[in-house]
């Protein structure tokens, strides 16, 4: 089966699509000066527009690791996720606080979803 790739990098692709199945690379934030809220925002924004353009959307998402500097944003993180979300199809989901390659960065989603 073909393997899509889009946005292809030196080191990575924004998007892998293949049998169906669409993988995002890890989202963060590019107006990094915001708080946890406007950083989950502006990533989720990236997701829609990625998914969009491989042919889905957030009610298709199967399932969704994040990464987060500090559990103490965790609440916040949430209340933008939670708006966000499709009710009825939330998917399997693991939260982790982790160190991000930019300090900078508080949150990175992964995104793993169907195709339409």
């Amino acid at each position: 089966m073909e393997i899509k790739r889009f946005h292809v990098g030196k080191r990575l692709s924004e998007i892998a699509v293949h049998n169906g199945t669409v993988y995002l690379a890890g989202q963060i934030a590019e107006k990094t000066d915001g708080d946890i809220k406007e950083q989950t925002r502006e990533v989720l924004g990236h997701i829609d527009r990625l998914l969009e353009e491989a042919g889905s959307d957030k009610s298709r998402i199967l399932s969704t690791a994040i990464y987060i500097t500090d559990m103490a944003n965790f609440a916040g993180m949430n209340e933008v996720w939670e708006a966000w979300v499709v009710q009825g199809a939330t998917p399997p989901r693991a939260t982790v606080e982790a160190k991000l390659a930019n300090p900078a960065c508080l949150v990175e989603f992964v995104i793993v979803a169907a195709q339409k």
